[in-house]
């Protein structure tokens, strides 16, 4: 049946891969007319992608929807690294920084089933077997020429939000450049279990042979194997048991499916922004597939862009906050994709020597605990911060600095309401935090909830940005670097947007100005 659109919408998604979905669901969520349409006729059965990171459990979380991942998937807790024969060490996931100490292994179209659920639970649905082919500037917005079968439709959109891959349309027509380049060696993969087996399940294995061959665990002991194939037409599995049997020389990979030979690219779009029109996911950056990064980037664009676009939407904010989503998104991008070059040109290193010295780096790297936290927490995207952006303001270099991602391991004293300090922020709205020492006068911290609260009431600090005022006593504010009373005001994203220590009201008063009123230029 071929879908009949609606003539008008506020936001138009192009893409229902797990961008478009967690974007669509989350508008629609907040009071956002979103209309979502998909070129494929039906939902793919098997993608290759697998990783779900910490920081994408974290924002399920916020969305009550982690508990269905959890189930659904398999803890990867550790990743095991080898070349040339031995293992050259490990990381251990579990000194991330986040409540969620592991990598989640679960197919990428199961991922999706879970987000078309939490859309439809929105009031959401995907439109399939409905391509967009043209884009007209009209008014305040875009005019999408939309083909749906042979019956070409015409929707009006605010906005207009690209999460349609590599190829993207929405990109192209907009004229945004897709910068970058191909990545020359191609990439190949399987699923199957893995007879003999001798270590635990939960975890990741990399081999970083001639030929090199990632394992990342999948749930009912399988696994997704990515393999550097050295020949076009030879046998994946063959080339990829040689290499496995080289440290488990009794395995062998049984069940075997889906194998595939895949190419991919490092780009990051142009701009994530051009007027009305925005890209996201695959649409504004591709990487290696080496580190797990692409769709867990993607999901985090959609995190960032959709409680934007509805303030600006309900009126609550001035456009202008739209522009803080290229300059905190797109540094992130070109950062993975960076690392994912690096990680090639060291896949791709053939000369015994170059190999040899590769190796000896990657082991004392491993061997050093500061340096291998380190790797661990740019591994899980943990690392990733907003400290430059536009919108963030307050005291810096502090753990709890603006622009961080509030902690998810900060418990609270019982009777506070939640087991962990970040679970008082699951709002749609910013929630404003007053922590305050126990050992500090009690006064001060009623005073300032009590004038925060008034302001509220008053629209000084409009509700459609605050949405909750919470204060408590923090035995750990010391050790956590904070002073007798520190406020945070933390974004719907789980993000730091604000930190004040002193002239609390101001503070909150100036960045509500900044995010609501003021114009800012466009970064």
């Amino acid at each position: 049946m071929i879908a009949s659109l609606p003539g008008q919408t506020c936001v138009l998604v192009v893409g229902a891969g797990p961008t478009g979905l967690l974007l669509a669901g989350e508008l629609q969520r907040r009071g956002v007319p979103t209309l979502l349409i998909d070129a494929r006729a039906e939902a793919l059965h098997w993608d290759r992608a697998t990783v779900i990171h910490p920081l994408s459990l974290e924002i399920f979380e916020a969305l009550g929807l982690v508990d269905r991942f959890l189930e659904a998937g398999c803890r990867q807790r550790r990743i095991l690294i080898h070349a040339d024969g031995r293992r050259l060490g490990e990381l251990d996931l579990a000194v991330c920084g986040s409540r969620y100490g592991f990598n989640l292994g679960l197919s990428e179209e199961v991922t999706e089933a879970i987000l078309t659920d939490h859309l439809e639970s929105a009031g959401g649905t995907v439109n399939r077997a409905c391509r967009l082919v043209a884009l007209q500037p009209s008014g305040d917005g875009v005019t999408a020429t939309v083909s749906c079968g042979e019956r070409e439709q015409f929707v009006q959109a605010r906005w207009v939000v690209g999460c349609d891959g590599l190829r993207s349309t929405t990109r192209e027509l907009s004229g945004i450049r897709f910068e970058g380049h191909a990545i020359t060696r191609p990439w190949a993969v399987f699923d199957a279990a893995v007879e003999g087996w001798a270590d635990s399940h939960e975890l990741n294995a990399a081999y970083l042979d001639a030929s090199p061959l990632i394992l990342t665990a999948l749930p009912e002991q399988r696994w997704r194997v990515y393999l550097r194939p050295a020949e076009e037409q030879g046998d994946l599995v063959a080339e990829a048991t040689a290499v496995l049997q080289r440290y488990l020389p009794d395995a062998r990979f049984s069940g075997v499916e889906n194998p595939s030979r895949f190419h991919c690219h490092s780009r990051v779009a142009s701009a994530f922004r051009a007027g009305p029109v925005f890209v996201a996911g695959d649409a504004a950056h591709v990487c290696s597939p080496a580190e797990g990064h692409g769709m867990n980037c993607g999901l985090h664009d959609a995190a960032n862009l959709a409680w934007k676009l509805a303030l600006v939407h309900h009126g609550a904010s001035a456009p202008a906050l739209l522009d803080s989503y290229e300059q905190e998104r797109r540094p992130v991008a070109q950062q993975i994709c960076r690392s994912g070059d690096a990680t090639e040109q060291a896949h791709a290193l053939q000369e015994s020597d170059q190999r040899a010295a590769r190796d000896r780096a990657i082991a004392a790297m491993l061997a050093n605990p500061v340096a291998r936290q380190q790797e661990v927490v740019a591994e899980t995207e943990m690392n990733v911060s907003y400290a430059g952006s536009a919108i963030s303001g307050g005291s810096g270099g502090h753990p709890l600095a603006a622009g961080q991602r509030l902690p998810t391991t900060i418990a609270l004293p019982p009777g506070a309401g939640a087991a962990l300090l970040h679970q008082l922020t699951h709002r749609r709205g910013h929630t404003l935090l007053l922590l305050a020492d126990p050992q500090a006068p009690a006064e001060p911290l009623a005073s300032l909830q009590a004038e925060l609260e008034a302001d509220r009431a008053a629209g000084t600090v409009p509700p459609a940005l605050v949405e909750a005022v919470v204060s408590l006593e923090l035995a750990e504010a010391p050790s956590l670097g904070l002073g007798p009373l520190t406020l945070l005001a933390v974004r719907p994203d789980g993000f730091i947007a604000l930190r004040a220590d002193s002239d609390h009201s101001s503070a909150v008063r100036r960045y509500a100005a900044l995010v609501l009123d003021v114009d800012a230029p466009r970064a």
